[in-house]
């Protein structure tokens, strides 16, 4: 009986992407970890240092020092861009594709006429020559602006005036109308309206022109009460994912916080909605507690809000509760347990914009009795997702190979990391 535990630090990347400068130059010099690191030098996340933090960062001006006992490396992100959606869909097997890039401006016309088809009152609002539309009078659909501009559609609902259920059922008629890569329809307990409605913005395309128009959701207070989400994909096969195989296999899964509200998890268990990083760590270690047996993937997303915010105060706030829950994790955890804490993208708080950064993550793998393994780099974050199948005798996803577990079991060979 053994668990495989995955505790995703959200946007903790560890430095850009090879490819930044030809794909995304507004990224170069990200290096979410080892900015914080040096902005806060005499602070500790003991963990996470224990864990092998500094061994991937590299020096950095930080009381932090090398781990000796660590099993450390990096994985590269092989989807596009650098998106929340996209990365737990990598992680757990799927083979990611190139999403379209289209304004909601250039997919308003089949949205608004596919709400009108399901009964809907629709509503156009104007700003700056765009639209965007309002259903029901209660729900804003328009353009994500905090993901990559144009592959995102959020709807953005005040649950005062209606349920999430109908809001959900709202998402799925503007996921029949659309191609982009992800539909997000959220809410929460807004005094009013006009709460979302004033924090409407738009966005100018490269050449300085009115390109996107959405919500900026939180200015919106929508996260503020009672938040509720679903994430609706294009293109992901839940049947190639890792919670599918494990399924097959007799092993059951258990997914909190963002990623439940991601992944499709239907035999398993998922905490959907959860933002705070203690209630995330709260569910995941009681059920840790509870299970002999399971695969186990826990989203920290407050990390992730905070480089949104461009807060990096905040940031190291979250990383300290993170670092205490993973600090009791490994209390609980058996000697067969395996433990990988990643990432699933950058999120800089010093970059000065307030969108991912495309970095390479972190990966540091703990498990009971076996120290110092150098991983290397993995080409995607898929091979975690693989490695979970393998060490399950599970079929592989699509994606990834099980190179990490691998080298956890000797079967590729490896080299010591050398202290200096």
């Amino acid at each position: 009986m053994a668990k495989f535990i995955i505790v995703v630090l959200d946007g903790f990347g560890v430095g850009e992407m090879p490819d930044v400068a030809s794909v995304r130059p507004q990224d170069l010099g990200a290096n979410t970890a080892g900015k914080l690191l040096n902005h806060f030098p005499l602070k500790k996340l003991p963990i996470l240092e224990k864990l092998g933090l500094i061994n991937i960062v590299g020096q950095a001006n930080s009381v932090m020092a090398l781990s000796a006992i660590a099993n450390w490396g990096k994985a590269k992100l092989a989807h596009y861009g650098c998106d929340t959606f996209m990365g737990h869909q990598e992680i757990m097997g799927t083979h990611p594709k190139p999403p379209m890039i289209r304004p909601f401006q250039e997919s308003i016309d089949n949205i608004e006429k596919a709400l009108l088809q399901a009964g809907y009152s629709v509503d156009r609002i104007t700003r700056d020559s765009l639209q965007l539309l309002m259903v029901n009078n209660s729900v804003v659909v328009g353009d994500n602006l905090e993901a990559d501009l144009g592959q995102v559609y959020n709807l953005t609902a005040n649950f005062s005036q209606i349920s999430f259920e109908e809001v959900k059922k709202i998402g799925y008629v503007v996921r029949s109308a659309n191609a982009v890569s992800r539909n997000i329809a959220f809410g929460g307990f807004v005094p009013s309206i006009n709460n979302i409605l004033n924090a409407i913005e738009t966005k100018t395309d490269k050449y300085g022109n009115p390109c996107y128009i959405g919500v900026n959701a939180p200015d919106s207070g929508a996260y503020d009460n009672g938040f509720q989400v679903i994430h609706l994909g294009y293109g992901v096969n839940a049947q190639t994912q890792v919670p599918y195989q494990l399924n097959q296999a007799g092993i059951h899964t258990y997914l909190y916080g963002k990623v439940a509200d991601i992944v499709q998890n239907e035999t398993g268990t998922s905490y959907t909605s959860i933002v705070d990083t203690g209630k995330v760590f709260e569910l995941l270690i009681n059920d840790l507690r509870q299970h002999d047996q399971g695969f186990f993937c826990a989203n920290v997303q407050e990390t992730d809000l905070s480089g949104h915010q461009q807060d990096p105060k905040r940031y190291w706030t979250i990383l300290e509760k993170a670092d205490k829950g993973l600090n009791t994790i490994i209390d609980e955890m058996k000697q067969e347990d395996i433990l990988v804490v990643m990432a699933d993208h950058g999120n800089d708080p010093f970059i000065g914009h307030t969108k991912h950064t495309r970095e390479q993550v972190p990966l540091m793998i703990y498990r009971s009795g076996i120290e110092g393994i150098q991983l290397g780099t993995c080409e995607t974050l898929a091979d975690v997702g693989a490695s979970a199948c393998a060490y399950f005798k599970a079929l592989s996803p699509e994606f990834g190979e099980p190179t990490i577990y691998q080298q956890l079991r000797g079967i590729i060979p490896h080299a010591k990391h050398a202290l200096t």
